[in-house]
C-alpha cells in the first residue's frame, strides 16, 4: 500500500508539524488531495467536542480533504506522555489495525495522505510496537526531519538505521533550524549529508512568525516526482 508519506523526526519538538503542514499545503498548491492523519497523540485539551490535540488540528488546517477529527487522530490522550503509557492510563490498546483501516478510507478520497508520527521512529505506541512498525504497516515511505542542532548527527544516522531495519523506504530529509543556526553548520550539513545517503530536500529557516505558513514547493516537488499521486499508482493485491 502506498499513497501516503510518514513524517518521522530525530527526536520529539524537533518541527514534524510544521513541515507536514507546509508538505500538505504544498501538495494541495500542486493540484493534489491531500488528507492528513496524527494516528497517535498524546497532549491534548479537552473541548465541548472532545480530547483536541494542536498538532492534529493545525494538520487539518493544512488539508484540502474535508476531514472530520477522529480521521484524523484516533488515538488522542490528554496527558503529555509517551503515548503507550498514556495509553495504558486510559486502559486503550492503540491497534495498528484500525490506523491502517483508518488511512485505507482517507487514501480512496485523495491523492495523498501526509501522515505524521509521534516522537522519533522508536516510540512505543504500545507494549510490542512503535512508530515505525506503524509506518511499516502502512506500508509508506518515511520523510525524516532533522533537527540542527548538536547531537543531530548521532540521532540522524541512528534514525536512518532502524528505518533501514525496518524495511521502510527513507525518501529523504529535511533539515529544521529550531533556533540561530547552529555552530558549523555548513559542515554539520556535509556530514548529515553523507550518513543519510543525500542532500536535504529543504532547510527551513527560523522564522517563528512564518512557522505555520512555510510552504517548502521545492521539497514537496521533489517529493511528488518520487512518489507519484494514488491514482498513477499500479494496482496490486494489497489496493483498497
Amino acid at each position: 500500500m502506498s499513497g501516503g508519506l510518514f513524517i518521522t523526526g530525530t527526536d520529539t519538538s524537533v518541527g514534524k508539524t510544521v513541515v507536514a503542514c507546509a508538505l500538505a499545503r504544498a501538495f494541495a498548491a500542486a493540484g493534489e488531495r491531500v488528507a492528513v492523519m496524527k494516528p497517535v497523540a498524546s497532549g491534548a485539551q479537552p473541548s465541548p467536542q472532545g480530547l483536541r490535540n494542536a498538532d492534529a488540528l493545525a494538520l487539518m488546517a493544512a488539508a484540502n480533504v474535508p476531514l472530520a477529527y477522529a480521521e484524523v487522530n484516533p488515538y488522542c490522550f490528554e496527558p503529555a506522555i509517551s503515548p503507550h503509557i498514556a495509553a495504558k492510563e486510559a486502559r486503550i490498546e492503540v491497534d495498528i489495525g484500525v490506523i491502517e483501516a483508518g488511512f485505507a478510507a482517507l487514501r480512496r478520497r485523495s491523492d495523498r495522505v501526509i501522515i505524521e508520527g509521534a516522537g522519533g521512529w522508536l516510540a512505543p505506541i504500545n507494549a510490542r510496537e512503535s512508530m515505525g512498525d506503524l509506518a511499516r504497516a502502512l506500508g509508506v515511505p518515511a520523510v525524516l526531519v532533522v533537527a540542527l542542532r548538536l547531537g543531530c548527527l548521532n540521532h540522524a544516522g541512528l534514525t536512518r538505521r532502524a528505518i533501514a531495519s525496518d524495511g521502510v523506504a527513507l525518501e529523504g530529509w529535511i533539515a529544521n533550524r529550531l533556533g540561530a543556526p547552529m555552530d558549523h553548520e555548513a559542515e554539520n550539513l556535509v556530514t548529515l549529508a553523507r550518513l543519510l545517503g543525500a542532500p536535504p530536500l529543504a532547510i527551513v529557516p527560523f522564522v517563528p512568525a512564518r512557522a505555520g505558513s512555510l510552504t517548502l514547493e521545492e521539497a514537496a516537488a521533489t517529493l511528488a516526482a518520487r512518489t507519484p499521486m494514488r491514482g498513477n499508482l499500479p494496482s496490486s493485491g494489497n489496493s483498497p
